[in-house]
């Protein structure tokens, strides 16, 4: 065997080791769902025959699974429009409107990245209870605005957007104008079809991000019919005897949604982190 066929062999061999590491987590998940607590805690790694009553206490548990399974893919799939528009829309105009002050507020904004979410979380959340106290409870804390809105506009989406538009022909922009065709138009007719992958990778950031939010999502929301999945799993893991099968099956669950997102729109999520623009 020759020195460049060993090297392969001990390539694959590595990538082999390091994918069943990987994948390992998500194994054990799966083999989890169909056995009970007893068997999970001792580290069984056989398929069970309690995967339909480990189901059947998921949807019967007195948390309200699919409730927080509909409040997380509203979220979500709200935060994700909301924040494609908002934040591509900063990202244009950053690049293609010109103005004195533009590149001294843009590091402004780059520099609001080095703020932990931590440091915030105070200040959002007394500008909510102020805005509550005002008797807008609709936008206030415990309300799906005040868990949707820190979301909508971020200092990497803008960013992440403003760098791709480098590679936008601008020329394009000029013929459009020159045939009568409104900024609006350009903007949603041209600018956004033409950045279609920027658009899915930046889709598949926002909504796992969404989807996975525990920390302001535990701050904000006091209503037990409002809580998403992530405060559901979360506070069935903390009770005094958890049930390690219905958590795995929760989390199997709460999983589907964002593999089968990043599965579909791979290719687009690829060439969109790349800046390809077609």
């Amino acid at each position: 065997m020759t020195k460049k066929k060993v090297l392969r062999v001990l390539k694959y061999v590595m990538l082999t080791i390091i994918s069943f590491i990987s994948l390992f987590p998500f194994i054990w998940m799966l083999l989890g769902m169909t056995n009970n607590t007893m068997d999970i805690t001792a580290g069984k790694m056989q398929i069970g025959d309690q995967f339909f009553a480990n189901m059947s206490s998921l949807f019967a548990s007195d948390l309200d699974f699919l409730g927080a399974l509909k409040n997380s893919a509203v979220a979500a799939i709200v935060t994700t429009v909301l924040a494609l528009l908002v934040s591509s829309a900063a990202g244009y105009a950053f690049e293609v409107y010109k103005t004195k002050r533009r590149e001294r507020i843009f590091n402004i904004l780059l520099l609001s990245m080095m703020v932990p979410f931590a440091a915030l979380m105070i200040p959002l959340f007394r500008i909510f209870s102020q805005i509550s106290s005002m008797g807008l409870d609709a936008i206030g804390i415990d309300s799906f605005i005040s868990l949707i809105i820190p979301s909508v506009s971020t200092a990497f989406l803008i960013f992440f957007f403003r760098q791709n538009t480098k590679s936008f022909s601008k020329e394009m922009l000029e013929a459009a104008r020159i045939d009568g065709v409104s900024e609006m138009g350009l903007f949603f007719k041209i600018y956004m079809p033409t950045l279609k992958n920027t658009y899915a990778a930046a889709a598949i950031i926002t909504f796992m991000n969404s989807w996975n939010n525990y920390i302001w999502p535990l701050i904000t929301i006091q209503t037990p019919d409002k809580r998403t999945l992530p405060l559901v799993l979360s506070a069935m893991g903390a009770s005094y005897t958890p049930d390690y099968g219905m958590i795995m099956c929760g989390i199997v669950i709460a999983t589907i949604p964002t593999a089968i997102i990043f599965l579909v729109m791979q290719k687009y999520f690829v060439a969109g982190m790349l800046g390809s623009v077609k």
